[in-house]
């Protein structure tokens, strides 16, 4: 579990890349601080697990399920990207539940500076658009922020300095892929809603339910 509060910006050093998999070498600083075999890492929004390491450089491995759905495959060596720890027990939570599990590639489509402000537009995939909320949260390349609009699949959020500086958002040009990831409690309510609308279309229970769910076989 992560809180969307990136730690700090790493390089990609190393790509040993297959054809539906491969293993990233990144140089951190702050975030190699205590760091152990098996931890989890947010790599641009991706939970992923920390195979090995020396004093400067951690690696880790991408399979072909996040392979294919995240905006990873697309990075190359000398990329930058956002990492974070997973979420620690004893400190502040300061941005929001964060699973690390991408729901879909979106794509920058407009950039706009307004004072000390920078607003994205990002086109997100269509099967999101039920779990997006005004004003409500949305995780970015492992990056916490707030939804300010939404209209036609394109959601619109602002960086404040800071987040410009500290994650790879503030680099981000109309074209680029950013990984996105709903917030966790829209989602768990989406799903419920979902099954309780199933539940209501069975009638409750009944010999073909009860069938339908291996109740009877």
């Amino acid at each position: 579990m992560f809180t969307g509060i990136v730690e700090e910006i790493g390089t990609i050093r190393e790509i040993k890349q297959g054809k539906e998999a491969m293993t990233l070498t990144i140089q951190a600083a702050k975030t190699m601080e205590d760091i152990h075999l098996g931890d989890s890492y947010s790599i641009n929004g991706v939970c992923l697990t920390v195979t090995s390491y020396t004093k400067e450089l951690f690696t880790v491995d991408v399979m072909p399920e996040t392979f294919h759905n995240t905006a990873l495959s697309k990075l190359k060596v000398g990329s930058l990207i956002n990492i974070e720890r997973a979420m620690a027990a004893n400190g502040r939570f300061g941005g929001h539940f964060v699973s690390g599990h991408v729901d879909g590639v979106g794509t920058l489509v407009g950039r706009t500076e307004r004072s000390n402000a920078i607003y994205l537009r990002i086109k997100v995939p269509e099967h999101i658009e039920q779990y997006l909320v005004h004003r409500g949260s949305i995780t970015l390349d492992g990056t916490s922020l707030t939804i300010f609009s939404i209209e036609n699949s394109v959601i619109t959020v602002s960086l404040i300095p800071h987040t410009a500086n500290e994650t790879i958002l503030g680099r981000k040009k109309v074209g680029d892929l950013i990984n996105v990831e709903a917030d966790l409690l829209a989602k768990y309510i989406a799903s419920l809603l979902n099954n309780r609308s199933q539940y209501k279309e069975n009638k409750g229970l009944s010999l073909s339910f009860l069938n339908q769910h291996g109740f009877l076989s």
